[in-house]
């Protein structure tokens, strides 16, 4: 079983319009509102290509009412955790000239120490000893990193498989904690390492303890690391760029790598190159395939013939 956790989650607004232009008045078709977040956004995935999946998170006040009211309808299995602060909100405007997105992410409103032990409580209950489980988004605000570090130790402890993929001290928590994969976008991991170099800020996550990284390069694909002294690196692209919606593109490379852990619980041991690079395929597939679909959580069609056309090359010597 795979668990999503999505401790920010959030209820997804998503307008399309023939183009964007800021300061001015659109008009466009009714958009959508979903149960959103980077965890929900895996789970739907996960989800819709048949891969048992629970999605753990909170929701509150009447956007948690909506929130869950489309969570129900979704089919995705879940667990919510009820608080008293109203779930925030994401807005993303379209342009479907250029494909682009921009996104206003509200600031979640912070839990209660009774409410945090509430989330915590519900992800011990509904995970255990070989299950994979999948810390997705942002923090909401007091809850800190060490609280995420012990929360990753305890389900390490329990026999679990831990994916991390959140920003800033979150992540370098998490690879202090030996999370076994986490998985930054180049900005996330420059901001939270100090490094430029994606290769060198997913080896100080390594050199921390992290087992694997793989790092989201846009539209140069995908870096999958598992070392913090050799260069070992698997790279994977497509051809060409595909344009669209990236909302959910990230996510879908996490849902890729939550299925192939659940697969291969010794994804990250050096000879398992082949299981490494079918991963790279799959992953870069998915998230292209995501950048196709209106909405984040969602893959194309097209995901079968993407992965096809992956791009996949490797480094084998001495980092210096």
């Amino acid at each position: 079983m795979i668990i999503t956790v999505t401790p920010n989650p959030a209820l997804d607004l998503t307008w399309t319009v023939d183009r964007f232009t800021p300061g001015a008045s659109h008009r466009a078709p009714t958009g959508s509102a979903r149960a959103g977040g980077k965890g929900l956004n895996v789970a739907r995935v996960l989800n819709s290509v048949n891969v048992p999946v629970l999605a753990i998170a909170t929701a509150g006040g009447a956007t948690g009412d909506e929130f869950l009211a489309e969570l129900r309808t979704s089919g995705v299995p879940h667990k919510i955790v009820p608080v008293a602060a109203e779930t925030r909100r994401s807005i993303a405007i379209v342009d479907r000239e250029t494909g682009q997105a921009s996104v206003l992410n509200e600031v979640g409103q912070p839990l209660t120490g009774h409410e945090s032990e509430q989330f915590e409580t519900s992800i011990a209950r509904f995970s255990s000893s070989g299950d994979v489980v999948v810390f997705s988004g942002s923090l909401p605000a007091g809850y800190t990193p060490h609280r995420l570090s012990r929360l990753i130790a305890s389900r390490k402890a329990e026999g679990c498989l831990v994916i991390v993929d959140t920003g800033g001290e979150g992540l370098i928590a998490a690879a202090q904690a030996g999370a076994h994969a986490l998985k930054p976008n180049r900005e996330e991991l420059a901001e939270a390492t100090g490094f430029s170099d994606p290769l060198d800020g997913a080896r100080s996550l390594i050199a921390l303890g992290a087992r694997l990284v793989v790092v989201s390069l846009g539209e140069e694909g995908l870096t999958i690391v598992i070392s913090a002294s050799r260069a070992d690196d698997i790279n994977a692209r497509l051809p060409e760029p595909i344009h669209g919606n990236a909302t959910g593109a990230g996510d879908a490379v996490v849902a890729a790598l939550a299925q192939a852990w659940s697969e291969n619980p010794l994804l990250d041991h050096p000879e398992q190159i082949a299981a490494r690079v079918a991963l790279a395929r799959r992953a870069t597939a998915w998230s292209a395939s995501a950048v196709l679909m209106p909405v984040a959580g969602e893959l194309s069609p097209r995901r079968v013939e993407l992965e096809e056309d992956v791009i996949v090359s490797m480094t084998h010597k001495e980092n210096r």
